[in-house]
């Protein structure tokens, strides 16, 4: 089930409830005593005349803008909490605006990223860089098709060797064949309306709505697959033979996957594919597999670090149709932030 189809996007024109009032007719007297004092300056909304008002509407322009450069040089010294881009990476901010195809400027993805990062009100956001709010949603909307346009580069499958060349001490003795670690995630969304579209997306894990994710990694911590989103009451292995990962996997690669994921051998071994789960009957080879498969469980802590992906975080309606492309983002900006576990 695309995850597109969940929830029903309903747009709601602000605009046309707010009632346009009429004023009351001006006394004859008022009439008289305006115009008896026509030749002095009416005063402005500042209580000032025309020349003061324009240069109050100057310093308050000014301020704005220097509020928002404020804002900006913020974000510019600690990037990486309030993006989640590395310092050192800054630079690709520039580029994807110098190779989008779709017009749009640096402020807006900053935007964009923080929104995604830090998950603040869009009212919030709005007061902070001078932008309308909705001007703002259509802003975060572009940004995100932009940046995930770029950043589904930067998730992709290692080739045999480079996954060996930098493979982690504790794989190199026993499970140096080992190219995938897998594991599923499920991110909260409002509920939606339709009951049936209720009962798709329930999760019985979560006891809420969700969208579910399986998200591969190679040893070292590198998100090498990320699938599109499912109805959260979708199965382990369901999900596993609707996504691309099985195209994706080389022949005699070795998959390591939780116990939760029953029944996938077939459809792995079809593909000449491994996998390794922890058994029931040897305990200390069920440690040593758990300790090992722990890996992609620290990607997803890293993915949870995005606020608007936290397990509690429910994502609103508006955004569910973009969520395939959100996560992708924080993939990809997971990947630049390096190994988790070095080799050695």
């Amino acid at each position: 089930i695309d995850v597109s189809t969940q929830c029903e996007v309903m747009m709601i024109d602000k605009s046309t409830n707010y009632k346009a009032r009429k004023t009351a007719s001006v006394l004859t007297l008022e009439v008289q005593s305006s115009q008896e004092t026509s030749s002095v300056d009416t005063p402005s909304l500042f209580g000032c005349t025309s020349e003061t008002e324009e240069s109050t509407v100057s310093e308050l322009t000014k301020l704005e803008f220097h509020h928002r450069k404020a804002m900006l040089d913020i974000i510019a010294k600690k990037p990486k909490m309030y993006l989640g881009l590395p310092k050192q990476f800054l630079w690709l901010l520039d580029e994807i605006v110098e190779k989008s195809s779709i017009k749009i400027d640096k402020v807006s993805l900053i935007v964009t990223l923080l929104k995604i990062k830090q998950n603040d009100s869009l009212e919030r956001i709005s007061d902070q860089f001078e932008i309308s709010r909705t001007k703002l949603s259509s802003v975060i909307f572009t940004g995100i098709e932009v940046l995930a346009n770029y950043f589904q580069n930067f998730v992709y499958c290692p080739e045999p060797k480079q996954i060996k060349q930098n493979l982690p001490l504790v794989f190199k003795i026993r499970y140096s064949d080992v190219q995938m670690i897998i594991d599923c995630f499920e991110i909260q969304i409002t509920k939606p309306s339709n009951p049936l579209k209720q009962a798709q997306t329930w999760s019985q894990y979560k006891s809420c709505n969700t969208v579910k994710y399986l998200i591969g990694c190679t040893p070292n911590g590198f998100v090498s697959f990320i699938s599109t989103g499912y109805a959260g009451r979708i199965s382990d292995k369901a999900i596993v033979e609707k996504s691309n990962l099985l195209n994706i996997l080389p022949p005699n690669a070795v998959v390591l996957a939780d116990r939760g994921f029953k029944e996938i051998e077939s459809l792995f071994s079809l593909h000449g594919i491994k996998v390794l789960r922890p058994p029931t009957s040897e305990v200390l080879q069920s440690k040593v597999i758990a300790s090992l498969r722990v890996h992609v469980e620290r990607v997803i802590r890293r993915v949870r670090e995005f606020s608007l992906l936290k397990p509690h975080s429910v994502v609103n309606y508006k955004y569910v149709s973009l969520l395939d492309e959100i996560v992708l983002i924080v993939c990809g900006l997971i990947n630049l932030r390096g190994e988790i576990i070095k080799s050695y």
